[in-house]
């Protein structure tokens, strides 16, 4: 499977219009990929919660209609990162309910090689101990797995869909290698000041679950905060089969899903699970 990781950088100075037809148009530049991934809230402003509310889509807003032409384009299943998602009437939150947010949601979109929606989920775990968004969004309450099939004929495979903070969070990721997950996609805002522990959490669900973890990180700095990069393709083994630095950068990895079965056949400490 041809994998590309799109390490976008953005700041506060570029319009979210013109950030959002720049992204669709890197997208389209990646023809020949099997599985394009995103980075987490790129286009709304990872950081920017005091854009949120105005910034807010739906499903079918701008960020999807844009990519998912990109994505017929190309004919590639395309990971849009994710958007700050607001129901089609903005739902106000009981006031008698703890620290159940605005109405809105983080959640991740991915969209098949036709631009059809194939899943959507809603981050589970919110950043912020008890500011941002984890003050400002209501958290997700299903883990969601997609087949994943892209261009030429591939043999179907599961992905497991998280976001950023949920890496932090492993027994999400056993719920979803139960539901059948061999690989993880992760789209994040990670910042440079702990971007250590994104590449070492990101091996460590590797190897514990023996599966590929495509990790897709933002670049560039955002509310006065520097984001981390090192966006990286991660072996069922743990070996890292791609990195990126701390800019604007695309990943393309060819990632060999057998590679997986081989994992768990030769050293297959899953059965012996007992939790």
């Amino acid at each position: 499977m041809r994998v590309h990781v799109l390490q976008v950088a953005y700041g506060d100075e570029e319009p979210v219009a013109e950030r959002t037809a720049r992204v669709a148009e890197l997208v389209r530049g990646q023809r020949g990929a099997d599985l394009v991934v995103l980075p987490e809230l790129w286009a709304h402003g990872a950081f920017a919660a005091s854009s949120w509310r105005e910034r807010a889509e739906t499903l079918d807003g701008p960020v999807r209609t844009a990519l998912a032409a990109a994505a017929r384009e190309i004919g590639a299943t395309v990971h849009a990162g994710s958007i700050v998602e607001r129901p089609p009437a903005l739902v106000r939150p009981d006031p008698e309910a703890e620290n159940q947010g605005c109405g809105f949601w983080n959640t991740s979109l991915l969209l098949g090689p036709r631009g059809e929606l194939e899943a959507a989920y809603r981050k589970i775990h919110r950043f912020g101990f008890g500011e941002g968004e984890a003050l400002l969004m209501r958290p997700g309450g299903e883990t969601v797995t997609a087949p994943l099939s892209g261009a030429r004929g591939l043999p179907v495979t599961r992905a497991g869909l998280a976001t950023c903070y949920d890496l932090r969070f492993p027994e999400l990721f056993r719920e979803l290698l139960t539901a059948g997950s061999e690989v993880f996609l992760v789209p994040a805002a990670w910042p440079a000041s702990r971007v250590g522990h994104w590449t070492l959490l990101g091996r460590a669900r590797a190897v514990e679950n023996q599966c590929v973890v495509v990790q897709c990180n933002t670049a560039g700095a955002h509310s006065g905060l520097p984001m981390g990069g090192r966006s990286q393709v991660v072996g069922p083994t743990g070996d890292v089969l791609a990195e990126a630095g701390d800019g604007e950068e695309v990943l393309a990895v060819e990632v060999d899903l057998a590679e997986v079965d081989i994992a768990r056949a030769s050293f297959p400490v899953l059965a012996d699970r007992r939790l």
